[in-house]
């Protein structure tokens, strides 16, 4: 049984109060160049790979660099395809290559050749079933979990636990574990692009979401280098966009120095989120109840193993208001199971079941609480022995910030006749 849950809003007039002195000069310019790196580009369009749509000259370039295939090579494949044989999915591949390099048929060519034969030389076909041995890693570092709203599959970078000196050594500590690192990392990759169709019109490249909190740069600059420069090398236009949260005020100065050098079609895939707007920021591309937990969403790595995520509903709670959600029609023994979030909590949240009938008192099932901004989302769940109705209650009339929110609940009858 699942009822609709209205929500209803309290405004709480805030006191006036003083002035707030001028900010550094510093925070506002980083501010603004905040702003400036994530509005100056225009969001990116990803290709349809509908050779119909192609502008005579791209499609010139396509035969061209088939042309070239079948006079230097033969059965080549990539990911299980065919490059030659016209197989429509085979087009999808050669044009990534082509967009790589702006339709230049000779330097697509020749990308095409050095990735064959580093696939080849590394294993690449293989990489995916092979086991590593890093466990400790998995769902923390790199992983794919869940898909944007626009079905992409998304993969998660978060390099925070190599500030740990030890972690650091074990993974990192020579050549040879350096080398195992990246095997490791282009299998996430390989494990992602199993889940894409190869198909005009269909879901053709991933989204990335990279961690930049507690990244250790300088540690990390020769591992990170070379992840960089092997997914260029050998993975043309497979990201459809690369959103980077909790991003520190440097990196926003960083990218104003290094953007220049960058195509506006790079540009144009980046979404760049400060510190505490991680939620706000990944519900614009993806569903809460495919955001992880540790980012403000309702999704634990459990869920994924009971098929797809029940959908959650997603709404604001302003400043100086209080949001009740009122869950109805629910029957005595039945029990109720809830999941709620508020991006960047910092706000007080408790949950109380009213009963119908006059005279019984109101249970508080979860007592008001201060909610800390790093908090994941409230699982919990509730067994009624009379009839009535779950409030859930998050009271954000202390602060001015409006913050996305999100819920989702079923209601399981009793079973006992």
């Amino acid at each position: 049984m699942e009822a609709s849950s209205p929500i209803s809003m309290q405004q709480t007039p805030q006191k006036d109060q003083p002035e707030a002195s001028p900010k550094p000069f510093r925070k506002r310019f980083v501010t603004s160049l905040m702003e400036a790196a994530t509005l100056r580009s225009p969001s990116f369009k990803e290709d349809t790979y509908f050779v119909s749509r192609l502008k005579s000259s791209e499609k010139k370039a396509l035969q061209e660099f088939k042309d070239k295939l079948v006079a230097s090579h033969g059965s080549d494949s990539m990911w299980g395809i065919p490059l030659l044989g016209g197989d429509e999915r085979a087009d999808v591949i050669l044009l990534k290559f082509l967009r790589a390099r702006d339709f230049r048929v000779a330097d697509s060519f020749n990308m095409l050749e050095k990735c064959l034969a580093w696939r080849k030389e590394f294993g690449a076909d293989d990489v995916a079933e092979e086991d590593l041995g890093f466990k400790e890693l998995e769902g923390v570092v790199a992983y794919m979990h869940g898909y944007d709203r626009e079905e992409h599959p998304v993969c998660y970078n978060a390099y925070g636990v190599f500030r740990d000196k030890d972690m650091y050594e074990r993974i990192f500590g020579d050549e040879e574990k350096l080398k195992k690192f990246l095997r490791w990392r282009v299998q996430v990759l390989e494990r992602g692009i199993k889940l894409l169709h190869f198909k005009p019109g269909g879901v053709n490249s991933i989204i990335q979401v990279t961690d930049l909190k507690d990244m250790p740069k300088r540690e990390l600059r020769v591992a990170s280098n070379q992840i960089l420069s092997l997914f260029q090398d050998n993975y043309p236009e497979m990201v459809a966009r690369k959103i980077f949260i909790n991003v520190p005020w440097y990196f926003s100065i960083l990218y104003s120095m290094f953007s220049p050098f960058l195509t506006q079609r790079t540009k144009s895939k980046f979404v760049i989120s400060k510190e505490g707007n991680v939620a706000e920021t990944l519900y614009k591309f993806i569903r809460p109840e495919d955001v992880p937990v540790q980012y403000g969403g309702l999704s634990r790595p459990s869920d994924l193993q009971n098929g797809p995520p029940k959908p959650a509903s997603e709404f604001t709670v302003k400043g100086g208001e209080k949001v009740n959600i009122q869950i109805e029609g629910i029957e005595a023994g039945a029990t109720i199971t809830w999941d709620i979030v508020v991006g960047g909590w910092d706000l007080e949240y408790s949950a109380e079941f009213v009963p119908n009938a006059e005279g019984s008192y109101t249970i508080a099932v979860e007592k008001p609480r201060k909610m800390a901004p790093s908090e994941e989302a409230v699982h919990n769940s509730f067994m009624s022995r009379e009839a009535g109705r779950l409030v859930l209650s998050v009271d954000n009339t202390a602060s001015r910030r409006k913050k996305v929110a999100a819920y989702r609940y079923v209601v399981r009858k009793s079973t006992v006749v």
